[in-house]
């Protein structure tokens, strides 16, 4: 019985296997990169949802709506304001005991405004005396009033602050909310005595006289006249 003949197969070279796992490889970069490309167009064109990195920060709001707690009618004609800024430098120690151990001292840059107004709800009976017939208007108002300081706290910051060592351990076992509002206390206080000695509550004077001057005019009047009520 005669033998069939064989057909051998030539073997691999392993050049050729690994020039053909070079071409996978690229194969598959390339179809990832257009994949990739794909899917950032498509999300652009808001084809796509977008998905968030899972391990990004999150902020959750828990606050509770706004409380209308009072609402008031103003009769306040605010004529002028200055802004001022006060430097406050607070420092509570003990006698006989040394700096290190009790100290608390507070460097505090403060900065505020004052208004100056009148309220002319608080005009008495016969303050205002018309007389069309020689067209004159005659007025008689309250001292112009200076506001508390309002501290502006984007422009307010602590410098330093120093601690001595009993203070920074109650600070560890008892913290003192109060600590910062009295700064902020002597800071509007300071700034308000500050604006009484300022010529604030002038300006005041000479803005609303002339307000009211320049609207009398325009009604027809020809003589204003305004006075203040002594302090």
């Amino acid at each position: 019985m005669a033998e069939e003949p064989t057909t051998e197969i030539p073997p691999v070279e392993e050049g050729e296997k690994r020039r053909g796992g070079l071409r996978v490889l690229v194969f598959m970069g390339v179809v990832f990169a257009v994949l990739v490309g794909l899917c950032f167009g498509m999300r652009a064109l808001n084809v796509l949802p977008s998905f968030d990195n899972p391990f990004d920060d999150q902020e959750t709001d828990r606050s509770q709506p706004v409380l209308l707690q009072s609402m008031r009618d103003l009769s306040r004609y605010v004529a002028a304001d200055g802004t001022f800024q006060v430097i406050v430098d607070l420092q509570q120690n003990k006698e006989n005991i040394p700096d290190f151990l009790v100290n608390q001292r507070t460097l505090f840059v403060g900065s505020g405004s004052v208004e100056a107004y009148v309220d002319f709800g608080t005009l008495a009976e016969g303050a205002l005396t018309v007389d069309e017939e020689n067209k004159t208007v005659t007025i008689k108002l309250p001292p112009p009033e200076l506001s508390q300081a309002a501290l502006d706290m984007e422009r307010s910051y602590v410098v330093a602050e120093e601690r001595g060592l009993l203070n920074r351990i109650g600070d560890a076992f008892k913290a003192d909310p109060n600590k910062q509002q009295r700064v902020y206390q002597e800071a509007q206080k300071r700034i308000t005595e500050a604006a009484r000695g300022s010529g604030l509550d002038q300006r005041a004077r000479d803005n609303t006289q002339k307000m009211l001057e320049s609207l009398f005019t325009r009604l027809g009047y020809k003589t204003v006249t305004v006075s203040f009520a002594s302090p």
